[in-house]
Formats: structure tokens, C-alpha cells, sequence
């Protein structure tokens, strides 16, 4: 009887240092309540993406049946509405699309027709902005600018 109850009060105090440490660990990083499939359409592959400091990160996606790109920024941490925005352009035929606001998950979607050519695209949470140049269009090396104003 002694060894048992010995046992089973070791037992509990691994179960209470387990359970206390796993409350006490905090994540690194919320999970977001969207996706940027959720967001763009779920043909929409995510090509690229860039972090917006430790705020969220945007993402570059692609729909090879209809050759358009589309941004979106997404917080890591969903809450109170910010300034946000997305963006992407298309230098060689000057068209774009652009979102901003105040959001409380995501800006975006943003469309432009991308298929065979370099794509610009970025966005910001809060005051710290991303923007990707000269991206995703075979050999070229993108230029990418993190800021914060």
C-alpha cells in the first residue's frame, strides 16, 4: 500500500509539472484564423511570401488556369482593426490592384494578370511595410525592402 500511494503521488506531481509548464509555455506565434487560399480562392497557389516583421506576412499566389496573381497580408495575430494593406502591380503592362484600411485579419485579395511576366507586390500591418520587386519571373534576383515608418 505504501509504494502505491508513493507511485501515485509521483504521478501527480509529474502530471502538475507537466500541466504547469505546457500553461506557462506561451506559442511563438498565433495560428491566423485564414489562409491565403482562403482569401485569393482555392485555386490559388501560395508562390512567395515575405514576413512583415514579426506582424503577419504576405503572400503572392498564383492560378495557372487563368494566369492571375493575387496578394494578400495576413496578422498573426487577429484582433483589433489596424492599418493594413496589399498590393501587386505589373510593370510590364502598368496594371495593378491595391487594399487598405483598417482590418482586423487580412488585407486584400488583390488581383492582377501576372502570367509571363515579373510581378511588384507587397504590404503592411500597422506601420511596417514589404514590398517585393522584380519577383518571380525565372533568373531575374528579387529586390526586397522592409521598412517602418
Amino acid at each position: 500500500m505504501r509504494f502505491t500511494r508513493s507511485v501515485l503521488a509521483a504521478s501527480a506531481l509529474a502530471a502538475l509539472t507537466v500541466g504547469t509548464t505546457t500553461a506557462l509555455a506561451s506559442p511563438a506565434t498565433a495560428a491566423p484564423n485564414t489562409t491565403p487560399q482562403k482569401v485569393c480562392g482555392s485555386a490559388y497557389k501560395t508562390v512567395n511570401s515575405a514576413a512583415v516583421g514579426s506582424l503577419g506576412t504576405v503572400y503572392l499566389t498564383y492560378n495557372a488556369a487563368n494566369g492571375q496573381n493575387c496578394v494578400t497580408t495576413i496578422r498573426n495575430n487577429p484582433g483589433t482593426a489596424v492599418d493594413m494593406s496589399a498590393w501587386v502591380y505589373v510593370p510590364d503592362t502598368e496594371e495593378g490592384d491595391e487594399d487598405f484600411g483598417r482590418f482586423t485579419s487580412f488585407a486584400g485579395p488583390t488581383y492582377v494578370y501576372g502570367k509571363g511576366h515579373c510581378v511588384d507586390w507587397g504590404g503592411s500591418i500597422n506601420n511596417v511595410y514589404v514590398a517585393v520587386y522584380g519577383s518571380n519571373c525565372g533568373a531575374k534576383k528579387e529586390h526586397r525592402v522592409t521598412f517602418t515608418r
